[in-house]
């Protein structure tokens, strides 16, 4: 299962990392891909939103809510 999320703050491959890892650490079993320009998140596995809401927010970004599928 992949959720996408909308992430404020990244503007840099750092950036990238640290969410990257940040969610590697609260869901160990899941795969982060981020999309710098968009400023979005997809994380593909078992990890819950609540899980990466805090994750993001720890790392110092904002976490801006769950990017809904089109209809």
């Amino acid at each position: 299962m992949s959720q996408v999320y909308r992430v404020a703050g990244m503007s840099c491959g750092g950036c990238v990392r640290a969410v990257s890892r940040a969610i590697a650490r609260r869901s160990p079993g899941a795969s982060v891909s981020v999309d710098l320009a968009g400023g979005l998140v997809t994380v593909t596995g078992e990890a819950a939103a609540d899980a990466v809401a805090a994750a993001v927010t720890e790392a110092g970004f904002t976490f801006k809510g769950v990017v809904e599928a089109p209809a």
